[in-house]
C-alpha cells in the first residue's frame, strides 16, 4: 500500500486487477505492459564461413569435393556457406525450398519489387502505395518504411558500385537514392508505368523502359536523356544491360526480345521465340546466356554468341513472372509463376531440381537471392514478402509449402534419392527418398 492509499503496481498483479482499467488510477499504461518473450527465428551465415576459412576451402575447392552431410541435426554445425565449392556438379546444396519467415505491412498492399542491400543486411521492397519496407536480412523482421515514390514502385536497381539506388514508379517518375535512404534526384522518365531499370558494366549509364514503349538511356550523373529506343511496337516489361558488354536485351507485350546497340540505338537482333508477352529477361554472369521468361509459360535461354535458342523449359501451368539467376552457381536459377508456385532449374535439364507449388498464393512479382545465395526471398501480389532458404541435415522434407518435394541427383532420379554437400547457416536439402 502506497502512502496516497493507491495499491503498489505489483500488488495489483498479483490481485488480477486490470492495471489499465479505471480501478487503478495510477496503473501501467498499456505501452509499457512487460510483453512475453518472442524467440525469433534468424538465418545468419557467419558459422558456415568461419567453417569455410578454417577448412581452407578455399585453397582446396578446386580441387576437393565437397561431402554429403548425413541426415541428422548433429552435422548442422559442419555446414558451408554456397560460394564454398564453385566447381560442384550436384546444385542441391544451395536450392532454397525451407520456409523461413512471412513479412507483411501493416497497411496489406502488393510487393511489386524488392532487392537485397549490396552487403545484404538488409532487404528493401516496393509496393503498390510507392513504399520502401526494409527488412532484416537475418531475422527477417520488420526495420522501418519510408514514403517514397506517390505512385506505385515498379522497379529498382543498385548501381555496381553499391552507392546507389535507382527506383522508378507507376507514374513514370524515376528517383536517385543514396545508401541512406536520402533522395537526391527525381526525373520524369516517362509518360506511363516503368517496368525495368538497369545499370551499364561501367555505371556511367542506365537503362529504363516503360509501357509507353520506349526504352531510354540515360547518363547517370547529369540526369540526361541520351537515347530513346523505339523498336518494340507494344508495353516495353523488361531491359537489362549485358554484364561486360555494350549491349541491351528488352522484352515486350509484343512476344519479341530485342538485343540492341546502345551506342548507335539500333537493333542488332530480334529473337522469335515466345508466344506471348514477354515478362522478364535476365543476363547470366558469365555473358553468354540470356534468360527470358513469358507468359506463353515457358522459360528460354539463348546463347548470345550464336544468336540462337538453346534451351526451352516447361514446368509452370501459369505465367512465368519472375526470374533470377544464382549469384554464385552460373548454372543455377529460380523462377516464380502467376500461380504463387517457384521452381529450381539447372541449365542443361529438361526438368526442374525443385519446386514449391504453393509458395504464394496469387503471383510471384520479384524474386532475388541473398548475396550469399543461402536465402531466396519473394514479393508476391498476395500482400507478402517470403523468405526461403537451404534445409539443414535433419530437417523434414515434407512440409506445408514442399509437399514432399525432393531434389534428385541427375545419376540417381531412378532410386528416388537426393545428396546434399556442404552447406550454409543452417539450411541444406537433407538425402531423402521420394
Amino acid at each position: 500500500m502506497q502512502a496516497n492509499g493507491e495499491l503498489h503496481p505489483a500488488q495489483v498483479l498479483k490481485s488480477g486487477h486490470d492495471v489499465g482499467s479505471s480501478h487503478y488510477a495510477g496503473g501501467v499504461p498499456p505501452h509499457k505492459r512487460m510483453r512475453k518473450p518472442i524467440v525469433r527465428k534468424s538465418v545468419d551465415p557467419n558459422a558456415t564461413f568461419i567453417n569455410y576459412v578454417t577448412q581452407r576451402r578455399f585453397v582446396l575447392a578446386k580441387s576437393v569435393q565437397a561431402h554429403a552431410l548425413p541426415p541428422h541435426s548433429f552435422y548442422k554445425k559442419q555446414m558451408l556457406p554456397p560460394l564454398a565449392f564453385p566447381g560442384n556438379d550436384d546444385l542441391a546444396s544451395c536450392v532454397c525450398t525451407k520456409f523461413c519467415r512471412c513479412s507483411t505491412n501493416k497497411q496489406r498492399c502488393p510487393v511489386n519489387c524488392l532487392t537485397w542491400t549490396p552487403e545484404g543486411r538488409r532487404l528493401i521492397t516496393g509496393n503498390s502505395v510507392g513504399e520502401f519496407t526494409l527488412w532484416n536480412g537475418l531475422a527477417f523482421n520488420f526495420e522501418t518504411i519510408l514514403q517514397a515514390h506517390d505512385d506505385a514502385v515498379r522497379a529498382m536497381v543498385w548501381s555496381h558500385n553499391d552507392n546507389w539506388l535507382v527506383t522508378a514508379d507507376h507514374g513514370g517518375v524515376i528517383k536517385y537514392w543514396q545508401s541512406s535512404m536520402t533522395n537526391v534526384q527525381l526525373l520524369q522518365g516517362h509518360r506511363e508505368a516503368v517496368r525495368s531499370l538497369s545499370f551499364s558494366p561501367t555505371d556511367f549509364k542506365f537503362v529504363s523502359c516503360s509501357d509507353d514503349a520506349t526504352v531510354k538511356i540515360w547518363d547517370f550523373e547529369s540526369g540526361r536523356e541520351e537515347r530513346v529506343l523505339t523498336g518494340h511496337g507494344w508495353d516495353v516489361k523488361c531491359v537489362a544491360y549485358h554484364p561486360q558488354k555494350s549491349l541491351l536485351a528488352s522484352g515486350s507485350k509484343d512476344n519479341l526480345v530485342k538485343i540492341w546497340d546502345p551506342k548507335s540505338g539500333n537493333s542488332l537482333n530480334t529473337l522469335h521465340g515466345h508466344k506471348n508477352t514477354v515478362f522478364k529477361v535476365a543476363w547470366n554472369s558469365n555473358g553468354n546466356w540470356l534468360l527470358t521468361a513469358s507468359r506463353d509459360q515457358l522459360i528460354k535461354i539463348y546463347d548470345i554468341r550464336t544468336l540462337k535458342e538453346f534451351a526451352t523449359l516447361k514446368g509452370h501451368a501459369r505465367e512465368v513472372t519472375s526470374i533470377a539467376w544464382h549469384p554464385w552457381y552460373e548454372r543455377l536459377f529460380v523462377s516464380g509463376s502467376y500461380d504463387g508456385s517457384l521452381m529450381y532449374w539447372e541449365v542443361g535439364k529438361e526438368n526442374a531440381l525443385a519446386s514449391i507449388p504453393q509458395a504464394h498464393d496469387t503471383a510471384v512479382w520479384d524474386i532475388q537471392w541473398h548475396p550469399v545465395g543461402h536465402v531466396v526471398a519473394t514479393g508476391s501480389n498476395d500482400h507478402s514478402t517470403k523468405f526461403w532458404c537451404r534445409n539443414r541435415p535433419g530437417d523434414p522434407m515434407d512440409d506445408k509449402y514442399n509437399g514432399g518435394q525432393t531434389v534428385l541427383n541427375e545419376h540417381e532420379a531412378g532410386e528416388g534419392v537426393m545428396h546434399v554437400r556442404g552447406g550454409v547457416d543452417g539450411a541444406e536439402v537433407l538425402p531423402a527418398t521420394e
